[in-house]
């Protein structure tokens, strides 16, 4: 009710009243754009062309540079808005994803389903044989695909270790929700399903798709991405627009509305290991306690999101045809995916165009 109303008022005095939706935005004519595949050429839009507030710059720079940032990148309708580095970093120096990455299996696995390789209904077992848990075969075989994509396999999340022998029960597979480094496993389905080695799968349907950069490293028991800020910006772009890049579909529609809304109703901000803004209810990671209200207060409500340990960020913000990138060290104490530093943060870039 106090949206519509709120409607009503801006509809009467649209000229003089002032709210975050009538402030400049990209011409509904202008194209999405996509860089070339290759190459370093990557259209810009300033800060003027938008309309956006040139006071707000130094400020929201001033804070990435406190809090430890790397690479800062903001694009509007595709174009490069804001692409900033701090501490030594530079455009062609890569760094790590660290969870924000998850998304990057997210996307093969679907990749993988529509290409017939794999169902992500079907269990697990299907496809890496049976003991991969420590659990008794009647509950290893509960565990599906999608429960390893929403964080519900039920596994115990007190270690990171994916060992059979540290694959613990606690739950029946989609009782519970618990951010729990197991999704991992579902590379191997990948790599089993294509016949493939994970890298080689996700270079040629993905990466290369796409023009990025980067590679993956094995870390313990993670495996971890690593590309420049550029490539984290172009895998954004393409999430921005629902899985195509320019005419070329990479990932189908259907599958990414699935993967960027609320996969399951106890963590109602979780889809296929992406995280969702503006839910009225969120789950933090090593924690059963249910918080109320929206992850990140301060940002639009239809974001999604790609969180990493150590403050690494993809946001993507359809309403305002906005990507936005971080990478670096943490902002503060070292943390797993969010912190404080996404709340302010938003109100820094929010103060650019309201």
């Amino acid at each position: 009710m106090k949206k519509i109303i709120y409607s009503l008022l801006i509809a009467i005095c649209f000229l003089g009243c002032s709210s975050e939706s009538t402030k400049p935005a990209p011409s509904p004519n202008e194209t999405l754009y996509f860089p070339p595949l290759s190459g370093d050429v990557w259209e810009t839009k300033s800060i003027a062309d938008l309309g956006w507030k040139q006071a707000a710059v130094q400020p929201l720079l001033d804070y990435l540079e406190l809090k430890n940032s790397k690479g800062f990148i903001i694009l509007v309708n595709g174009r490069i808005v804001m692409e900033n580095y701090f501490n030594g970093h530079s455009a062609t120096t890569p760094w790590y994803w660290a969870s924000a990455g998850k998304t990057l299996t997210a996307t093969i696995t679907g990749i993988a389903q529509q290409e017939g390789l794999l169902n992500i209904n079907n269990k697990v077992s299907d496809y890496i044989g049976t003991g991969w848990t420590s659990l008794s075969i009647d509950k290893e075989n509960l565990i599906t695909n999608k429960h390893l994509l929403t964080m519900t396999s039920g596994l115990d999340d007190t270690t990171d270790d994916i060992t059979p022998a540290k694959l613990i029960y606690k739950a029946d597979a989609g009782t519970r929700w618990a951010y729990h480094n197991v999704y991992v496993k579902l590379q191997d389905v990948v790599a089993q399903a294509s016949g493939q080695t994970w890298s080689n799968y996700f270079n040629s349907k993905l990466r290369d798709k796409i023009g990025m950069t980067g590679t993956w490293i094995q870390d313990g028991n993670n495996n971890v991405y690593w590309s420049t800020t550029r490539s984290m910006a172009r895998f954004g772009l393409l999430m921005y627009n629902k899985g195509k890049w320019e005419n070329s579909t990479i990932l189908n529609e259907t599958y990414f509305n699935e993967a960027t809304n609320t996969s399951q109703n106890i963590n109602l901000s979780y889809g296929y290991l992406w995280w969702l803004n503006g839910k009225t209810s969120y789950h933090l990671p090593q924690s059963q306690l249910q918080l109320n209200g929206s992850i990140i207060p301060s940002g639009p409500n239809d974001m999604f999101m790609a969180l990493g340990k150590n403050d690494q960020k993809i946001y993507v913000i359809p309403s305002k045809k906005m990507v936005v990138i971080r990478m670096g060290d943490a902002a503060d104490n070292v943390n797993l995916a969010l912190s404080d530093f996404d709340d302010v943060l938003w109100q820094k870039i929010n103060a650019l165009y309201q």
